[in-house]
């Protein structure tokens, strides 16, 4: 996993070509950022010609992909935009054929960046999580996604992706008696999923969502459905109140500086009266606190797991590590699910119970 004598940064550092960033949100700021302080020249902004309205971006006129492509013979293309759309990724990939296209990784959350000293770094956690995974299919996710954030190459990661039906078929295997926790629910989707592959039949669901206009659509396709509880809070590894930053949607969050003041619970305080079977969590970067909050409640049920594993960057080794040290039984499965760059990252993990 750490054959390549060159990460990304390394990379674009001895680039001789015009480096062009295409993307303008978060991602593309904190790639920009990353590369000023390496000293990478960045030659300019683009975005898909549809998109392009005349906007400036870290102070670069943004132009369409074709006049850059046109102005620069020979470019070299950092996608700074995430998408699971097939039709996106498939015009990427269309794009990587004919031009130099990388991926550069960084975290969601958090300001480490998975490059080689990270990963050196941390390389005894990565070679105790790979030996620890349970399938072929396991260990090659977890190979090519280090491989890919090493290297930005899009095959590393296009390689390994597997549909969500194939962990619901062959891991989760759910049945009709459920009792199910979804931390970060949304809108509900993920409730409605869980259905689908329950024949719409369950013990039990409790679903939480931290963001209040996004929970008032969770209360309008859930709200009535029986032996359902919801709640307008987010989850930690205690009973408190935090600060919360409501302004991206479903990215909403936990943070520093957050407007306005969230009450966050914990999985054995919810469940320390009765048992729970399946847990989902994809909640922005506290995966770890509320793994952390459910110690009790994970040794006493053992309940199959769907945790998101791609928000910080240590997340894909600290995550099934600590999971591990709480039930050494566990049988833990990744999954990488179509998707550029590598988000819709999961670990799944079940036991017998």
């Amino acid at each position: 996993m750490l054959d390549t004598e060159l990460d990304i940064w390394d990379r674009l550092s001895l680039e001789k070509r015009p480096i062009i960033i295409y993307g303008m949100g978060n991602g593309a700021d904190k790639i920009i950022d990353e590369m000023n302080r390496r000293g990478i020249k960045v030659k300019g902004v683009t975005a898909s010609d549809d998109f392009v309205r005349g906007q400036s971006f870290r102070g670069f006129e943004v132009k369409k992909l074709s006049q850059h492509i046109k102005e620069y013979d020979d470019p070299v293309i950092i996608i700074a935009f995430g998408t699971q759309r097939t039709e996106v990724i498939e015009h990427i990939l269309r794009l990587a054929r004919i031009h130099t296209v990388l991926c550069a990784d960084v975290p969601v959350y958090g300001n480490e960046i998975f490059d080689r000293s990270f990963c050196q770094k941390h390389i005894g956690e990565i070679n105790k999580v790979y030996s620890l995974l349970a399938d072929e299919q396991s260990k090659k996710v977890f190979r090519s996604v280090i491989e890919f954030r090493l290297t930005g190459e899009l095959d590393k990661l296009t390689g390994c992706f597997t549909e969500k039906e194939e962990a619901f078929r062959n891991i989760l295997r759910l049945g009709e008696n459920e009792s199910y926790l979804d931390l970060g629910a949304y809108r509900g989707d993920t409730i409605a999923a869980f259905l689908s592959h329950t024949n719409g039949k369950y013990s039990h669901i409790t679903a939480l969502e931290p963001d209040r206009r996004t929970y008032a659509r969770l209360r309008q396709y859930a709200g009535e459905m029986p032996e359902t509880q919801l709640f307008n809070m987010g989850i930690w590894d205690s009973d408190t109140e935090l600060l919360f930053e409501a302004s991206l949607g479903r990215g909403s969050s936990i943070a520093e500086r957050g407007a306005q003041s969230l009450s966050v619970t914990c999985i054995d305080t919810l469940y320390k009266r009765r048992r729970v079977t399946y847990i989902k969590a994809d909640v922005e970067g506290a995966e770890e606190r509320a793994i952390s909050g459910a110690r009790q409640t994970l040794a006493r049920d053992k309940p199959k797991l769907d945790i998101a594993l791609y928000h910080r960057s240590m997340d894909i080794f600290s995550l099934p590590l600590l999971i591990n040290s709480i039930v050494p039984g566990y049988r833990l499965y990744m999954r990488q699910h179509p998707h550029i760059p590598a988000w819709d990252l999961d670990l799944y993990a079940s036991c017998d119970v």
